[in-house]
């Protein structure tokens, strides 16, 4: 399951270790589900993405990155316009690559470095500055500190269908007794299971699933009021104190500036 990309797949082939690739999509794009042989570091100048897998979705919002291990089918969809500006490591790269998808905080050098690298030919020499260019980012790719903005799925069938409700309507107020009778499951039940399966609480992982859609909504241009109260928060100052919480500014900054 390959991407449909031909460019993409070219890059596969290339003599490097890390070679980059800049490609803009355009509100609502979707890659469709394909894997890579090579490690992807999904990135953005500018827009929202996200990233699902079977295990779980991540969200790319400005200043952040996912990287997705070789072989992971995924799929990534735009939130609105994109200027994707992604990486692929071969497996002899110097950078480590765990076995789950993550997501990574962009510092404003790597995001320099990046741009540069996708601008680069596909043989260029081992002893130019290009190779120098491409050696400083892999070091400054191997400390990038992880950021909370994954969504896992619970793997049992109960929790997981609670999932699944709420990835499609994240402002679903229910509580766990009431997700529990519509799934055949006790409140007890549903708590542990998120828990040791998420390793989230039901109310964390319900948080973050709305503060996943919000990145989502703002990045296509709706207005905070809006989001907010569709997502269910009684005010827009509520919702505004939990995205300051969570990602350290309030929506209107954080979107402007990049990712805080």
């Amino acid at each position: 399951m390959r991407s449909r990309d031909p460019a993409v797949e070219e890059r596969q082939r290339w003599p490097k270790a890390i070679v980059g690739y800049a490609v803009d999509y355009h509100a609502g794009h979707s890659t469709g589900r394909h894997a890579h042989d090579r490690a992807q570091l999904v990135h953005a100048e500018k827009g929202v993405m996200t990233v699902r897998t079977d295990d779980g979705a991540w969200v790319v919002p400005p200043g952040y990155a996912v990287w997705v291990p070789p072989e992971v089918v995924h799929e990534v969809r735009a939130a609105g316009p994109v200027a994707m500006r992604t990486l692929y490591l071969r497996a002899d790269s110097p950078v480590p690559i765990g076995p789950r998808c993550q997501v990574v905080r962009v510092p404003a050098l790597v995001r320099e470095l990046i741009a540069r690298v996708v601008q680069l030919p596909e043989n260029y020499p081992d002893d130019g500055p290009e190779s120098r260019l491409v050696a400083v980012l892999a070091d400054e790719l191997a400390g990038l500190p992880l950021a909370p903005l994954d969504l896992p799925l619970p793997r049992d069938r109960r929790p997981l269908a609670v999932a699944e409700a709420l990835i499609a309507s994240p402002a679903d107020g229910r509580d766990l007794e009431a997700w529990g009778r519509s799934v055949g499951a006790s409140d007890r039940t549903l708590a542990r299971l998120f828990r040791r399966e998420t390793g989230l609480t039901f109310g964390r992982w319900r948080q973050r699933r709305r503060l996943l859609a919000a990145l989502e909504r703002l990045a296509g241009g709706e207005s905070v009021t809006a989001v907010a109260l569709d997502l269910g928060y009684e005010s827009p100052s509520a919702f505004i104190a939990m995205f300051r919480r969570a990602l350290g500014a309030s929506p209107t900054r954080y979107l402007r500036h990049g990712g805080g």
